[in-house]
């Protein structure tokens, strides 16, 4: 897919996961299930069109983030929007921590994108795949540009707080079923990291939630910078970023990555 221009590698690799890869991996049928649950009036032609409209960006997503250069070249001309602006600026001058918070919705690595374009300096945490062939690809195109990225787990983790300490930025992801707490998401309980908040509040960090929506034409961005979240206690914290995501995907749901398994470990009520 790299050999071909970007602009055909894009919705190519969204098609190939739409029609192809997506059935044959179960991601399709996972997004039907997940779509039933929390849309159990939506009927079957209709979830099965936002599977694979999820399937689709999905593909996008995965081709952009390898095509890291094209990726930056085509965000290029985009202005990021939001009541999170200010305050990040304000932050970044008094050399205050920022920890971005997003979700699995359109393409999350869009908002690092353009900010890094900005002047900004964006680390993160990424979790490191299963297939330790793919994990390989998939680290080296983590690491290859922007602020330092680290593995998740203990040495991960000390790291990235390095970084964020005496005024660094960075970026954690929490739509994923993950030990923590049992969080509502969506209306069903669901196991979530409270990492966020916890660092959060051990720094005195500014919470800020950005998102990257994908438009019309399947290649271009809006970039959403939210009002920072209000610091309180972790499951309050976790709670309200919840809803920042959760309205986000009320918007936009075929952009959401229903194909986790989000709530594998909550009983579903």
């Amino acid at each position: 897919m790299l050999r071909l221009p970007y602009g055909t590698r894009v919705p190519m690799m969204g098609s190939a996961l739409r029609r192809a890869i997506g059935p044959l991996a179960g991601y399709r049928k996972r997004a039907e299930e997940n779509l039933a649950l929390i849309y159990p009036q939506m009927g079957v032609i209709e979830r099965r069109q936002l599977a694979e409209a999820c399937c689709d960006n999905f593909g996008r997503t995965l081709i952009e983030n390898y095509s890291w250069r094209d990726f930056g070249k085509n965000l290029s001309h985009t202005t990021p929007t939001g009541a999170g602006l200010a305050a990040l600026e304000q932050a970044a001058k008094a050399k205050r921590p920022v920890i971005f918070v997003t979700g699995h919705f359109g393409n999350h690595e869009a908002p690092r994108q353009v900010l890094t374009a900005m002047g900004h300096t964006i680390g993160g945490l990424y979790r490191p795949m299963q297939n330790a062939y793919f994990n390989d690809h998939y680290a080296k195109t983590m690491t290859s540009w922007g602020g330092p990225v680290f593995a998740q787990g203990r040495r991960g983790t000390m790291g990235f707080l390095r970084h964020l300490r005496g005024g660094g930025m960075g970026t954690l992801l929490y739509d994923v079923s993950a030990p923590g707490m049992t969080i509502p998401f969506m209306g069903h309980p669901a196991r979530t990291s409270i990492s966020a908040a916890e660092i959060a509040l051990k720094l005195d960090a500014l919470v800020i939630p950005y998102f990257g929506l994908r438009l019309a034409d399947g290649v271009s961005f809006a970039v959403e910078v939210e009002a920072p979240i209000s610091l309180g206690t972790p499951r309050d914290m976790m709670i309200e970023m919840n809803a920042r995501l959760e309205a986000q995907i009320a918007r936009h749901p075929a952009q959401w990555f229903w194909i986790h398994r989000r709530w594998k470990d909550g009983k579903r009520s």
